[in-house]
């Protein structure tokens, strides 16, 4: 699928897991794909090739989306690639989906593990698409991936879940704020899904998976593939008058 003007989406964390399925969702409507990686370059060149084999054009850029001090860096490199790509530097759509899981209990959980939760998942997501207004086209969308521990508490997931309730409050305030601009701001929250995501603490416990699987409507644990096309959604014109909202995918866990 080939277009001339394709909208242009940026993901972070688009080499592995959700982030990979929401770029190849995006890149089969056409869009182009920009993705960041933490460490996995040669993962996210693969993912890099699949996305170009869809017709559409696609780039890898390294960031440490807990790190705000590197983001002047990024932007300026993403921008180089822009021009040099696009004669633009502007994109339209920002996903906000690069992430860590943290397992401890509230009463074992240490301020360097809170503050590397934080960074990553509320305080980069922030300041990263308030760095971003400047390069997005008005009239885009930004997604932010919030977690379904945001409105539910399972044991362990005291500051994960915290941040992520923290992400729905800031999408709410982004679309008020951005609204101006023509610019919605929604937030996903997933359930449990079947990633490497924590060391594969769904997708490989037996006995996690099968205790998720069991309190779903749906009868199962989450894929990665459940989550890419609702982005791909968000980011289309059939969502053009969403705005503001929290959109939970989890199969209607604790419903």
């Amino acid at each position: 699928m080939t277009a001339v003007n394709n909208k242009i989406a940026l993901i972070t964390g688009g080499s592995r897991g959700l982030g990979r399925e929401m770029a190849l969702a995006l890149a089969t409507d056409g869009k182009d794909i920009i993705i960041t990686y933490h460490s996995n370059q040669r993962q996210a060149e693969e993912v890099v090739g699949l996305i170009k084999a869809k017709g559409v054009k696609a780039a890898a850029f390294q960031l440490d989306a807990s790190k705000t001090d590197s983001f002047d860096a990024f932007f300026a490199n993403l921008s180089t690639y822009l021009n040099q790509t696009y004669q633009k530097a502007t994109f339209d759509y920002l996903i906000n989906n690069g992430g860590t899981a943290l397992y401890a209990p509230f009463a074992q959980t240490t301020e360097a593990a809170f503050d590397q939760i934080v960074n990553l998942h509320f305080k980069g997501v922030y300041f990263l698409s308030q760095k971003a207004l400047p390069f997005l086209n008005d009239h885009g969308a930004i997604v932010n991936v919030s977690s379904g521990l945001a409105r539910f508490s399972l044991p362990g997931s005291s500051a994960y879940g915290a941040t992520k309730a923290a992400v729905d409050s800031l999408s709410r305030y982004m679309a008020r704020e951005l609204g101006s601009r023509g610019i919605r701001v929604n937030s996903i929250a997933p359930g449990a899904i079947e990633t490497d995501f924590g060391g594969g603490h769904v997708r490989d416990n037996k006995d996690i998976n099968q205790f998720i699987a069991a309190e779903t409507p749906l009868g199962r644990v989450g894929l990665p593939t459940d989550i890419g096309g609702v982005v791909a959604f968000l980011c289309s014109d059939a969502a053009g008058w969403i705005s503001g909202q929290r959109l939970e995918v989890s199969g209607g866990i604790y419903a």
